[in-house]
């Protein structure tokens, strides 16, 4: 025989059959106490039949509540536990009314209350107020009835009925307190869940872009670093523990920042950075550009509690933006020397006797040579600083005239896609401007009219003061036009549309810099209109003479 212990007991049983065991261990106690109290009294008092069976009864309902598989069975069949409980104690009162069993009541009283909602709590109470009264009635028959009783007799219902009351009521709101706490676990639990997941989507997402990423609390620990940036700083042999390389180098590859000074170090400070380039490795070995970005983050009170940084490597970009540049100063090079060559022996021939056909068609050769070496300066200029400033010459000139003279000279590039101009208005305006850059900007406003039309298009121009007492030229052709997206890069240096990029159209992207460049310098403005199949506008405005009249006779809105 093979002995079992409590633990083993238990663990082999199922919540409900717990329950019931310890319910009736609790009474089987109870007994078990009041017992003994009455055998150290009254040592006789076993003796007594109905005492024996009702201490007899509760112990083997006490073994039933331990070998019954109750969760197998109904519930209703648990009732009988306590209803025989009942019973037993109703035996041991009528037999020794005077050692206190009344109380044991109680617990059956608790258990049906507690297990068995209201009808159970009726039952508790009504069946030992039926056994107690009809056990008094069987004592005194054929004898006379003690009066002083009664009390006694109506204290145990009352008594049992407010223990009844108190654990119905606090059963049903401990229930209800359970459900609703059931119900906020499984909310939290959903929440847990879902901020499971976004923390995992979020760990997925800083895994997978190509950026580092460097999240770090209110006091400067770091919380986050994503996979990007440990495989970005690998390569300098960063120590164990440390996020970024010891030394940290400005732009120029060669200054190292100072300690307080460097990106990180502002972060954990709290400060925005906006794309600042940073050198990473020694001068001289090989180097990693780092365009970095943090962010601080507030807590509800809009107290700083940390932030992120944000590194990307643009070593390649720059490297490229080089290759980029360093090929339009080598072609603008090797433009120049013909062109010199060009010009010059150009203003040779023009100074032989010549006929006047011929010196016409060289005069014009040298115009356009010359405005060539002054684009292919611009084009080195451009290459070697993006922040550069054109040279200027100021001098009254008159704008008619030279879109007169721009006109002229790209109407044969015009001709072969039988491109027509239509001069809408061409109105003599004088302003104080470079006219050798005027015409450079002219000239490329026309162009693009030209290249960027259809075939057998149409250009038209206009030339006028606006209501703003402004001289305005438009330019409008019946191109392809263009999208708001590409519109939004117009005026990048070196930009070109996908829509052309390769198409056979070419040119080199600087254009429309260098002309609103050149506007802005005499405090003009340039923009454009377009729409995808509706063509273009090109507006340019540029201040005038304050002594000089305007002329009224129309306005740009007069003539769209």
């Amino acid at each position: 025989m093979v002995a079992v212990s409590g633990d083993e007991w238990a663990e082999g049983r199922s919540p409900l059959e717990r329950s019931v065991f310890l319910s009736q261990l609790l009474l089987a106690g109870a007994t078990l106490v009041l017992s003994a109290i009455a055998v150290i009294v009254e040592p006789v008092i076993l003796a007594s039949p109905l005492l024996f069976a009702g201490i007899i009864g509760i112990f083997g309902v006490t073994g039933l509540a331990a070998g019954v598989p109750w969760r197998r069975l109904s519930k209703m069949w648990i009732i009988l536990l306590p209803v025989l409980d009942i019973v037993a104690i109703a035996l041991i009162r009528q037999d020794q009314p005077m050692i206190g069993a009344t109380l044991l009541f109680v617990f059956p009283c608790i258990w049906m209350s507690m297990h068995f909602g209201f009808w159970g709590a009726v039952t508790s109470v009504v069946l030992p107020a039926i056994l107690s009264w009809g056990g008094e009635a069987l004592r005194y028959s054929g004898a006379t009835f003690d009066t002083t009783i009664l009390p006694r007799l109506g204290i145990v219902p009352f008594v049992l009925a407010f223990v009844a009351v108190t654990v119905l009521t606090t059963t049903r709101r401990a229930a209800a307190q359970r459900a609703l706490l059931t119900q906020q676990a499984g909310l939290f639990e959903q929440a847990l869940q879902s901020s499971r997941r976004q923390k995992q989507t979020l760990d997925e997402l800083f895994n997978a872009v190509d950026f580092g990423v460097i999240g770090f609390d209110g006091r400067g620990k770091v919380n986050l670093i994503n996979r990007a940036q440990r495989e970005l700083f690998a390569p300098f042999g960063i120590a164990v523990g440390a996020v970024l390389p010891a030394v940290v180098y400005r732009e120029d590859r060669t200054t190292p920042y100072e300690e307080y000074d460097r990106p990180f170090q502002r972060a954990l400070r709290g400060e925005t950075i906006d794309r600042e380039t940073a050198w990473f490795g020694e001068p001289g070995e090989v180097q990693t550009a780092i365009l970095t970005s943090s962010r601080p983050v507030v807590d509800e009170k809009g107290s700083y509690d940390g932030g992120v940084i944000v590194f990307r490597d643009i070593t390649s970009e720059l490297k490229a933006i080089k290759a980029r540049d360093d090929l339009v100063a080598s072609v603008s090079h090797e433009l120049r020397t013909p062109l010199t060559s060009i010009v010059g022996y150009t203003e040779l021939a023009l100074d032989d006797d010549i006929p006047d056909t011929t010196r016409a068609m060289l005069e014009v050769t040298s115009r356009n040579a010359d405005r060539m070496l002054g684009i292919v300066a611009d084009l080195l200029s451009a290459a070697s600083d993006s922040a550069h400033a054109l040279s200027m010459a100021f001098a009254p000139c008159d704008l008619a005239e030279i879109v007169r003279d721009g006109i002229e000279s790209i109407t044969p590039v015009a001709s072969i896609t039988h491109v027509s101009f239509t001069i809408d208005r061409l109105q003599p305006l004088v302003v104080d401007a470079d006219g050798f850059r005027m015409r450079q900007v002219i000239d490329n406003i026309l162009s693009n009219a030209v290249k960027y039309n259809v075939q057998s298009g149409r250009i038209t121009v206009w030339l006028g003061t606006n209501a703003d007492g402004l001289a305005e030229l438009r330019v409008h052709d019946t191109g392809r036009g263009m999208t708001s997206a590409e519109q939004t890069h117009l005026f990048d240096r070196f930009y070109r549309a996908d829509s052309v990029r390769n198409s056979a159209v070419h040119g080199t992207g600087l254009g429309l810099s260098i002309s609103r460049d050149i506007v802005h310098q005499h405090g003009g403005e340039l923009r454009l209109e377009s729409a995808r199949g509706k063509g273009t506008t090109a507006i340019m405005t540029l201040p005038r003479p304050h002594t000089e009249t305007t002329e009224t006779t129309g306005t740009a809105e007069e003539h769209e």
